[in-house]
């Protein structure tokens, strides 16, 4: 049977996915700056229009939930929400023409070797574009503000999960093992396999998608089990492999070239990570974004040069 929906006010979607977050009447009104009453009076409203209860009421000081109907009608008002922010930025975008802003979503590894250089070309040619940096480890993190219109584009690692992205491949970043100057471990060589970890304890990272997670990137999840240290510093990271508390495995992107006290070691038959830069496929973007990805790629391109050093 076929809905009119032509009725349904935002506000009234707004206040669902604040009493959905919530789980009370009274926390939803203050989030949205309403008083309890109207909300109640919307969701009342909007459950009228779609013809299901929407918000489980137990009564008492018992939190209040959604329905299987509220549940589902939340998802899609989320959408419907990022969708409406999304186009709001995209009239910012149109309105500030070559200024404006442009905000780069990025993590660590990129935001010490890539970043800067091209942000020091860019600032060159487009002075009057503001940029905003966002960092965070966990790039499925600032791939759902790149849905939902808060960032412009972002730096990833491929596989991107499923939504309404588009990305260019930049570089191709080799996992290394990087241990202590002394450590016996692939003493001579320049090279190490995946049997050659067993039994050593491992450092790597912490906060990512669990795709990218060292054990899982590596093709074996036994690995988990000898991963004595994670943390999402980089320096923490080789600090600890610098005093032999373990050996640290992460992109080469991740280590300081300049670094004394470890040595680094590149991993035998592993598949290197594929760093890409993602922005949403539906989205205007600015001149300046464009420019920023074509800038991207001439500073990845010198990076894989310098790589060749470890090959």
């Amino acid at each position: 049977m076929g809905r009119d929906l032509s009725a349904i006010e935002l506000r009234y979607l707004v206040a669902l996915i604040a009493v959905g977050k919530d789980n009370s009447f009274s926390r939803a009104a203050e989030r949205l700056g309403y008083t309890q009453s109207a909300v109640s009076q919307q969701i009342g409203r909007l459950e009228r229009s779609i013809g299901h209860q929407l918000v489980e009421r137990p009564g008492g000081p018992r939190p209040v939930s959604l329905t299987p109907a509220g549940a589902v009608l939340v998802r899609h008002a989320e959408a419907i929400v990022a969708r409406l922010t999304s186009a709001a930025a995209d009239l910012d975008a149109l309105d500030a023409g070559s200024a404006g802003r442009l905000r780069i979503g990025c993590y660590q590894s990129v935001g010490v070797r890539i970043l800067p250089r091209v942000l020091g070309e860019f600032a060159a040619g487009y002075p009057d574009v503001q940029i905003e940096i966002v960092e965070n480890e966990d790039d499925g993190v600032l791939l759902g503000q790149v849905e939902r219109g808060e960032l412009d584009l972002s730096f990833v690692v491929a596989p991107l999960p499923e939504g309404p992205f588009d990305a260019e491949e930049l570089l191709e970043d080799p996992y290394v093992v990087v241990v202590r100057s002394d450590s016996p471990l692939g003493a001579g060589k320049s090279t190490v396999t995946l049997k050659e970890l067993a039994g050593v304890p491992l450092i790597s990272y912490a906060q990512m998608r669990e795709t990218h997670l060292i054990e899982n990137r590596l093709g074996h999840p036994a690995l988990r089990d000898q991963i004595v240290f994670r943390s999402n510093e980089n320096g923490t990271i080789l600090g600890l492999a610098a005093e032999g508390v373990g050996a640290a495995v992460l992109p080469w992107l991740s280590v300081d070239p300049y670094r004394t006290g470890i040595r680094v070691l590149q991993i035998a038959g592993v598949s290197r990570r594929i760093i890409g830069i993602a922005w949403h496929r539906d989205r205007y973007q600015i001149p300046a974004a464009h420019a920023f990805i074509d800038l991207a790629h001439a500073v990845a391109g010198k990076a894989v040069a310098a790589m060749h050093a470890i090959d």
